[in-house]
């Protein structure tokens, strides 16, 4: 059972067709086909069923599913190990990074970390934090930096980087925009653009509704805040939003004797080996932390 094989059925699996598993694999159709075709040989078994356009896993595929991520996974920690005992920073580093925290927090640091270690292939995924937080809890990348989850998984390590101010926003023409702060009663008569409930922040803002036992009325929903603030600036309704991404085009308000915020930062599991390309990305992201205290302290 190598290595190769492994890699094309778990493509085929995740793709569900062989053409789409060549192309992720950038090898041939032919190719994938000889490789499954040999695992299945070797496993006496078949591994797929061709319905149609689409390829199914069999019983015995649903069973080697879990299986060759772990072998996969394993001889990835092997060579990690092997590059570690040399004190290299060096390999691949996975992540899962949140589209808000790219754009607005992590530019810097991912350019200083690639020029203090250019033999890091950085493999970046962007996503929504909520996705990268349950890849991570199942082992199937190394680090994520996103909107930290309110409640906190015990198999994970979390280190809290940014404190991230939101602000209720409104358009400058909307009925709310005169007032400095708003409630959820005030907020309720009004069109509401969240996040999707179902996100973190989006969690944040139906809390606190629900803690007064009120209803938002909500007029649209997306994961992406940029999206959501441009619609609020054209004055389809009101939201609540992270204060680096707010401009003069809309009007930030308080929301009455709160502060809302959310906790951005990493996030790796607690039983995964760390490489040293992860630790010295934990380590810049460490020291902006600390510059961050600093900065709220002076």
């Amino acid at each position: 059972m190598d290595n190769d094989s492994l890699k094309a059925f778990l493509a085929v699996a995740e793709q569900q067709s062989f053409s789409l598993a060549a192309e992720q694999l950038y090898i041939t159709q032919p190719a994938v086909s000889k490789r499954i075709a040999a695992l299945e040989s070797q496993l006496n078994c078949k591994l797929f069923d061709r319905i149609g356009r689409k390829v199914h896993l069999t019983e015995a595929g649903q069973a080697l599913l879990p299986q060759s991520r772990r072998i996969l996974q394993d001889i990835k920690e092997a060579v990690r190990s092997i590059h570690d005992l040399r004190g290299q920073v060096s390999g691949r580093l996975s992540m899962g990074i949140s589209h808000h925290i790219g754009l607005h927090r992590l530019p810097p640091i991912l350019r200083k970390y690639s020029q203090l270690y250019p033999a890091v292939k950085l493999d970046i995924d962007f996503m929504d934090s909520e996705q990268a937080h349950q890849l991570i809890l199942h082992g199937e990348m190394d680090l994520a930096v996103i909107t930290l989850s309110p409640t906190g998984e015990q198999q994970l390590q979390s280190m809290p980087v940014w404190e991230d101010p939101l602000a209720v926003t409104v358009a400058h023409n909307h009925p709310l925009a005169q007032h400095s702060s708003v409630n959820a009663e005030m907020l309720s008569q009004h069109t509401a653009l969240p996040p999707g409930l179902n996100t973190y922040t989006g969690q944040i803002i139906k809390d606190l509704f629900d803690q007064r036992g009120l209803n938002m009325n909500i007029g649209m929903s997306t994961n992406y805040l940029e999206t959501i603030k441009v619609m609020v600036s054209i004055g389809l309704g009101w939201s609540i939003l992270p204060l680096t991404l707010l401009d003069d085009s809309v009007v930030a308000l308080n929301w009455e004797g709160q502060t809302l915020s959310r906790t951005l930062g990493c996030v790796h599991h607690r039983n995964r080996s760390l490489s040293n390309a992860a630790e010295a990305f934990i380590d810049l992201l460490s020291a902006a932390s600390d510059k961050n205290k600093m900065g709220s302290k002076s």
